[in-house]
């Protein structure tokens, strides 16, 4: 029997962790954002900011080499690491532990990325966040859905849950089939949409943030960065699906009055996130 929750300021209070006072860089957690291709780098920049702008201590991203000078430019404080090609993801490759892993944002479908991410997916243990092509290319190798750490979160858009788990003729049909989807795989779906909906198993969190506004180009980018962002600090998957999801919302609707629905920009829910997480601490 399913189980509905409304995700509202109530209900974030009871996820919400304060920073502590005594904290630092190394123990806010470490986020890897795996992504980028010729042309869509701007995927990860996005990705990335937003993770530290949700209070990650630390942020590395993996790009293909024609990434470099751009993130680095772009975004100081993230660090970078490249692939060995230089327009698309090759051979995923890193030496050191992060806390969480975002992959997917503009990796595109080449065949390399495609046998690069098989690899990495056989040997990762890491926990998974999983966007855009990621999620392509796994609903074009659905084997490859029982290498999947148990826990991983999937936010796909519409069309993207279409492919994952087949056409659907009503509404009904779509939640029976992502939850089968969520049991069978052990995974956690962020159905993005007006309203997102957050599928675990039977449980279903219907998120109460957000506007029209985040219908966007890197929206999704964003919230790849800031549900990363949330795992790398510790907070369980489910935890972190929500309350991104909740915070990207929230930014749309503190920053709307101000911006307008049309003029409003990924960029603007990252330069939001500060304020969002400031209505969660005011009494």
């Amino acid at each position: 029997m399913e189980k509905f929750i409304a995700v509202d300021r109530k209900e974030i209070l009871k996820y919400y962790k304060p920073i502590a006072v005594d904290t630092h860089k190394g123990i806010q957690g470490h986020a890897l954002i795996i992504g980028g291709s010729y042309g869509k780098i701007g995927a990860v920049c996005l990705s990335s900011k937003s993770a530290l702008k949700t209070g990650c201590g630390l942020v590395t991203a993996f790009v293909p080499k024609c990434g470099y000078e751009i993130l680095q430019i772009g975004i100081p404080e993230v660090m970078i690491l490249t692939d060995v090609k230089k327009k698309c993801i090759s051979n995923i490759n890193f030496d050191f532990q992060p806390n969480a892993i975002g992959i997917g944002p503009g990796i595109g479908q080449n065949e390399a990325t495609q046998k690069a991410f098989l690899k990495f997916l056989k040997s990762n243990k890491i926990p998974l966040v999983i966007d855009a092509d990621a999620l392509n290319i796994l609903s074009n190798n659905k084997a490859w859905f029982l290498l999947l750490p148990s826990g991983s979160i999937l936010t796909p858009h519409p069309k993207e849950l279409e492919r994952l788990i087949g056409k659907w003729d009503s509404e009904q049909e779509k939640f029976e089939k992502t939850i089968s989807f969520s049991l069978q795989y052990k995974v956690i779906i962020v159905m993005k949409g007006a309203p997102t909906h957050i599928i675990d198993g039977e449980t279903i969190y219907k998120n109460t943030t957000g506007n029209q506004a985040l219908a966007t180009a890197g929206s999704g980018d964003v919230l790849t960065g800031i549900i990363s962002s949330l795992l790398a600090q510790l907070y369980d998957a489910i935890e972190a699906a929500v309350l991104g999801v909740y915070l990207h919302g929230l930014t749309a609707d503190i920053a709307v009055p101000k911006t307008g629905f049309q003029s409003f920009i990924a960029s603007d829910i990252i330069n939001h996130i500060g304020e969002a997480f400031l209505s969660l601490e005011s009494k």
